[in-house]
């Protein structure tokens, strides 16, 4: 009998790792196929972590010189933060600098959330049918999907965020796992701008909420502490420099003087009275902004319609999460307030604590920004389909069950198809524009020509161009500082002007003698040029016209 009990059970962990592993493998061929050509070409961003990874790899100095930079990366002038920089050192040592390794870092991020995802719900739930449902359901999210097939840091710092929770729940049970957990956040931290708000946040929320356990575990909170202090101190300098306020004036609601305009004219129109400086007051006109833009990432719209503006970070024309989600995400949150309140409440507080940056911000709702919140909608709807079926299976004949069980994977096939569908047919057509392609096939005709001509314009019309040319020519760190030619403007941002005998931006051009090649947009190639090439994006529309001097 004891050996049956024990075969069963062998039987069933077995089967729980080959679903698990199915799911795994579904997941990395959904991130990684064909991900070097869709998206089908690198955005500036992407470039320019790729050109960066590529300079540290080699010679330890990023493209402006400097020498192992710990708290940030110049960049464009943007400042972006280090981690998935150095984390893309490898690949583009070992794979070479190209589209692929550019943006495996962040596909591997997605691959190990669904791993991390079955983990964390077994640890919340104790069942591991409700952590197969959100492993699942974030493998083939359209949010985590997108997100992972690009070079986004964001992306990291989700993966990094989750497994942050993840060992912080762990150590309750090992006491050590905290200062791992604290170290993941870090990680989080130094990985993308947002996690600068909601990895200390999210940190502090659950040490509050699981305070009994910090006051049994008051040694690896001291050393977590100051491991966290350590690890934090490089980036202090930088976060208190005009730079880093330069980057939060840019996006943040706060540089928007219409509320205090408007604060103003109300304040003046009831004659100044003292209710008046408070009902009016400024600061409830921005306190208004910001839950505004809060609760635009909570939006229908946003979350089951039409996702993200910005056609990089969605397929436009269906939501972040499928329209299936819709009910059993209302299930889900119904039943876990009912029956899991401990575990309620930290996915709830973990969904308020995310969008906080990104309130802060101009542009919502923005599913870069908050994609940290995953995988939090997936638990919260792999319980509602868990409890659906279950409620379903005791109160409906056998027969009638089995058929809304078909209905309902029927329908989440068809959700799963439809994106698929939009996104490897219509997507790479309809949005090549977005990611400025047309840069790699230009670079790649220009190139070859380069000593052939005595100077070489290029436009700036699709904006830094000179990243193209140190990524795909691969520049050297020596090469790049010796050929290059940039100035900085108040804000920060660097202005590359020449690399070598390329010029960006036609200033020059009348002064300049001998040959001449010119790159250029539709419609304005100058008198005195005759077109050699031209170079359209998916959808047939022209991106650059090459011409030469006659």
């Amino acid at each position: 009998m004891l050996y049956l009990c024990e075969n069963s059970l062998l039987n069933m962990i077995k089967k729980n790792i080959a679903i698990i592993f199915i799911i795994l493998l579904l997941s990395a061929m959904l991130r990684l196929y064909r991900i070097n050509i869709n998206p089908p070409s690198l955005s500036w961003d992407e470039a320019s972590l790729g050109y960066n990874a590529f300079l540290i790899g080699s010679s330890l100095h990023d493209e402006h010189g400097e020498y192992i930079p710990l708290a940030r990366f110049i960049a464009f002038g943007d400042y972006k933060p280090p981690g998935y920089i150095y984390a893309d050192v490898l690949p583009v040592r070992l794979l070479g600098l190209n589209e692929f390794s550019v943006r495996f870092p962040s596909a591997v991020s997605g691959i190990l959330m669904v791993l991390v995802t079955y983990l964390l719900v077994k640890e919340l739930f104790g069942s591991k049918r409700i952590a197969l449902l959100a492993s699942l359901f974030i493998g083939i999210s359209p949010w985590s999907l997108q997100l992972s097939r690009a070079a986004y840091e964001a992306n990291m710092a989700a993966f990094l965020n989750l497994s942050g929770v993840y060992f912080f729940l762990l150590s309750r049970k090992r006491k050590w796992f905290l200062a791992l957990s604290v170290v993941l956040f870090i990680a989080s931290f130094y990985t993308f701008n947002a996690n600068r708000i909601i990895a200390p946040f999210l940190l502090l929320f659950l040490s509050v909420y699981f305070w009994r356990d910090m006051l049994s575990n008051k040694k690896w909170v001291i050393i977590s502490v100051l491991m966290g202090m350590v690890l934090v101190s490089p980036s202090i300098q930088y976060l208190l420099s005009r730079e880093s306020k330069l980057r939060l004036q840019e996006v943040s609601i706060f540089n928007n003087l219409a509320p205090l305009k408007q604060s103003n004219e109300m304040i003046a129109y009831d004659k100044g009275a003292w209710w008046a400086k408070i009902i009016h007051n400024r600061r409830v006109l921005y306190g208004m902004d910001f839950l505004k833009h809060y609760f635009d990432n909570f939006t229908g719209r946003f979350l089951f319609v039409e996702g993200d503006a910005n056609p990089r970070l969605s397929v436009q024309n269906m939501g972040e999460l499928y329209v299936f989600d819709l009910f059993f995400l209302i299930a889900g949150g119904f039943w876990l307030f009912k029956k899991k309140k401990d575990v309620f409440w930290p996915l709830i507080f973990w969904m308020i604590i995310v969008p906080i940056p990104s309130a802060l911000a101009k542009e919502t709702p923005h599913a870069l920004r908050i994609v940290s919140i995953l995988p939090v909608y997936q638990i919260i709807i792999a319980y509602g389909v868990y409890m659906t079926f279950n409620k379903l299976k005791v109160r409906l004949p056998f027969n009638i069950f089995q058929t809304a069980l078909v209905m309902i994977v029927l329908v989440l096939t068809a959700c799963v198809y439809y994106y698929l569908h939009n996104y490897y047919i219509h997507y790479p057509i309809d949005w090549s524009g977005e990611w400025q392609y047309g840069y790699k096939q230009m670079v790649s005709y220009v190139t070859p020509l380069e000593s052939k001509y005595d100077h070489i314009f290029v436009t700036e019309s699709y904006g830094r161009p000179y990243i193209y040319f140190a990524f795909y020519n691969r520049y050297t760190e020596g090469k790049l500082l010796k050929i290059k030619k940039g100035s900085r403007d108040w804000f920060g941002f660097w202005h590359v002007s020449d690399l070598g005998k390329i010029h960006f931006g036609f200033d020059n051009l009348q002064k300049s003698k001998g040959k001449i090649l010119i790159v250029t947009t539709s419609g304005n190639m100058p008198g005195g040029y005759k077109e050699i090439k031209e170079i359209p994006n998916l959808k047939g529309d022209t991106v650059f016209i090459i011409g030469k001097k006659l």
